[in-house]
């Protein structure tokens, strides 16, 4: 009987050691590092208390790369949350070349996001194949990823499409639980196909909808790759993101304190974007 009452402990002990090693202490080491000042010398840092936090809230950059951040999670979640959800729909039906049509929408997600970028890069060019479709339309040639007004844009277009064939699979999985019979009961009722789905099927994969929601801002939050390889966060700062800015601050002006606080602070939100995205949708299931 004691043997038992232990067992769910043992199960759990890999997982918890995992989230300890990579999570738990990374994170207290981070707040430690919070609190202290590298820029006199990397190997003695001075104890500041809360000196770096003052900084980032009285400094421009932060407020501007955080609102860049925060615009990328307003654009690109709730396209990644609607348009696999319809794409997922539509793929449900009984269609010829189903299957052909899910491996093309999911090619992406298994392209490495360097690649992505790059022949992103490529096409955004001055002289790129976009910019050739655009001058084809009489127009001048866009400065996709040179101008600060469609820099962030340019970058949020790699991210929703390397990511739609992703969260689709994630819905069609969801939607193989729906029961046939409650389709077949909102038929018998004479509801549209738009009808049909917003009765049965939103209710029904509400949970899905939140995780899916939940991971797309928590990735959008932490976008890295793209802009680096696309843009360094330039021209002008437009395209850098509040995760870019904590690695120039790291690892280029080795500022280890300044970018720990603003680390910390990211956590802080991502939690609350997270706490938000259960609230809304599965309040009733934690009892919210």
């Amino acid at each position: 009987m004691r043997m038992k009452s232990y067992a769910p402990y043992l199960f759990l002990a890999p997982a918890g050691l995992v989230l300890t090693v990579f999570f738990f202490l990374p994170f207290f080491q981070t707040v430690g590092l919070s609190f202290l000042d590298y820029t006199r010398s990397i190997y003695s840092p001075d104890f500041v208390w809360f000196k770096n936090y003052a900084q980032m809230f009285a400094d421009p950059v932060f407020w501007q790369v955080l609102g860049q951040t925060f615009v990328y999670l307003f654009v690109a979640v709730p396209v990644l949350v609607i348009v696999p959800l319809f794409l997922a729909v539509l793929i449900n039906q009984k269609i010829r070349g189903q299957t052909v049509y899910k491996i093309l929408i999911y090619l992406p997600v298994i392209v490495s996001i360097v690649v992505a970028a790059i022949a992103f890069k490529w096409l955004y060019a001055q002289a790129g194949v976009i910019n050739y479709f655009v001058q084809l339309a009489g127009l001048n040639p866009i400065g996709w990823l040179t101008d600060p007004r469609w820099s962030l844009i340019s970058v949020i277009i790699v991210t929703i499409w390397k990511g739609i064939g992703y969260y689709m699979m994630i819905y069609l999985a969801a939607l193989m639980s729906v029961p046939r019979e409650l389709y077949e009961a909102a038929d018998i009722d004479g509801a549209s196909f738009l009808r049909k789905h917003l009765t049965v099927t939103i209710p029904h994969i509400m949970p899905t909808i939140a995780l899916v929601t939940t991971i797309s801002a928590i990735s959008a939050m932490k976008v890295f790759a793209e802009i680096y390889v696309m843009t360094k966060g330039g021209p002008l700062n437009s395209s850098k993101t509040i995760v870019y800015y904590i690695y120039e601050r790291a690892f280029e002006n080795l500022d280890l304190g300044y970018s720990s606080a603003m680390a910390v602070v990211l956590l802080v939100i991502v939690m609350a974007f997270s706490f938000v995205n259960i609230y809304c949708f599965e309040r009733k299931k934690y009892g919210l």
